[in-house]
């Protein structure tokens, strides 16, 4: 049974916040217990169907088949349910299958479709008789990378002769082994590790490169150098792909170092964010108090899966005990976990048997997971 404390203020819009001026009236308290109230800024949001508003994200006017895909792709991209590009994808397809082939620095929101746009541009850059590395994805994290061999993969559903390799933790060749996979997705480290430690591919016979979520590259330590030193390693016509959310200037440093004369699409500040989220905040003064606002809000709302951030692993522990004794099903994700246990807990919270993992900062980790 959920408790109820003293009045704590209710979740506010982010974008209706106005700081307000005290005019040395007392303003009664907004009533946590008040659940009308609480539910109606939830509820009252419906958005338009986006493929027909020219300002959505997933707007476009054009169809796959404009592209000149090879129809095995094309009826891959069917299959896993695409009925037109979204606007990143028009964007980036237009100019990833150019000829002769251009670098590209590509930002779009999360959920936009980045990684069916690269991937798609990718696999039309596979030569299946050639039997070596010649594409190449990085991703942040085995999470990341695993994820998006899969949607390559289904994408490839209906090409046969295109094979992959992962260069992932927990992947291991023998000394002397040759890949002969004509795709390679991986993490920094384990590529670096396996074309210039142990030479089982060569990059210089790479020709398409795809950078996925830059912005994380950047913060996470060491992986902005590895990928440097492998970019220092790829022979100059490589096609160079770089994809992220987020671009701030030491990002956009890194991407035109990798990436050099770019073509750029970049958002505007206010189209970061899709116009379906919509962001609330409380105003609490303690940790006890913002437990207790969440534990408002879950005894007045009808909460399917949903995510905690928390700023330390320690908050995060805090609150995943505290959740347990009210009864909830809890679990903290954390980058203490091995492979196995991230896994495991994540497919578990995307079966329902545990909604609410806290998670201390692994945007990665968990991106692709209903919510």
């Amino acid at each position: 049974m959920l408790k109820h404390t003293p009045p704590i203020p209710l979740p506010v819009p982010v974008s209706q916040y106005v700081p307000q001026q005290n005019d040395g009236e007392d303003e009664p308290e907004p009533n946590p217990l008040d659940t009308s109230s609480m539910l109606k800024p939830l509820r009252t949001y419906l958005g338009t169907y986006p493929e027909k508003d020219p300002n959505s994200p997933f707007y476009s006017t054009k169809s796959f088949e404009e592209f000149n895909l090879r129809p095995e792709l094309l009826k891959g991209v069917y299959a896993m349910g695409f009925n037109r590009p979204s606007k990143i994808q028009e964007k980036a397809l237009s100019i990833l299958l150019a000829d002769p082939p251009l670098n590209l620095i590509a930002q779009s929101q999360s959920g936009t479709g980045k990684t069916a746009a690269f991937i798609l541009a990718a696999l039309s850059r596979v030569n299946p008789n050639l039997k070596y590395p010649h594409v190449l994805v990085l991703a942040p994290t085995y999470e990341l990378a695993v994820q998006t061999g899969k949607v390559a993969k289904k994408m490839a559903h209906y090409c046969p002769n295109i094979e992959f390799r992962f260069a992932i933790r927990g992947e291991n060749l023998d000394r002397g082994h040759r890949i002969t996979e004509p795709f390679l997705i991986g993490t920094p480290g384990k590529v670096f590790d396996w074309a210039v430690r142990f030479k089982f591919f060569d990059l210089k016979k790479i020709q398409v490169s795809v950078l996925d979520e830059a912005d994380v590259m950047v913060s996470t330590q060491g992986h902005e150098d590895q990928s440097i030193r492998i970019h220092k390693l790829l022979p100059k016509n490589c096609q160079i792909m770089l994809f992220s959310t987020t671009y701030s200037d030491e990002v956009m440093q890194f991407s035109e170092h990798i990436a050099p004369d770019p073509i750029i699409i970049r958002l505007k500040k206010e189209e970061e964010s899709l116009v379906n989220i919509k962001q609330y905040y409380t105003v609490c003064k303690t940790p006890e108090e913002k437990f207790q606002a969440l534990c408002n809000i879950y005894g007045a709302c009808n909460i399917g899966q949903t995510l905690i951030f928390c700023n330390t692993k320690k908050t995060a522990a805090w609150l995943v005990e505290k959740m347990s004794l009210e009864g909830h099903d809890v679990a903290l994700v954390s980058g203490e976990l091995t492979v196995v246990q991230r896994i495991a807990l994540l497919n578990r919270f995307r079966e329902g048997k545990e909604k609410i993992p806290a998670s201390h900062p692994l945007r990665k980790e968990i991106e692709g997971f209903s919510i």
